[in-house]
């Protein structure tokens, strides 16, 4: 005999193991997404191709070029030789509401 107790830890396993595999597989197809993304030049034609996309928006695209930096390129700490750039820094606040409930921001 099965009782409640061992019924309710099976249907809470077998929910949360659902949504588990529901999670995982739409994380899956976005990965999938990434990796089939087409390789693009920074070129002159870049524009053009932005322009003609639906919306002015390519989804999901790798973008191979030269960059240059601004001010000095960041050199790393751990492999000699290597350097980088950061493209863009963006740094956005949200406002914070007061939860009476539980009683923080």
């Amino acid at each position: 005999p099965i009782t409640p107790g061992e019924l309710l830890c099976l249907g809470s396993s077998l929910a949360f193991s659902g949504l588990f595999y529901y999670m995982y597989r739409k994380k899956a197809k976005v990965v999938a997404r990434i990796q089939e993304a087409p390789k693009l030049q920074v070129d002159d034609d870049l524009p053009a191709l932005v322009s003609a996309a639906e919306g002015r928006c390519l989804p999901y695209v790798a973008l191979e070029g030269i960059v240059l930096p601004a001010q000095a390129a960041l050199t790393s700490q751990y492999h000699e030789g290597l350097q980088g750039v950061i493209q863009k820094l963006l740094l956005k606040e949200h406002r914070l509401i007061w939860n009476s409930l539980a009683r923080s921001w």
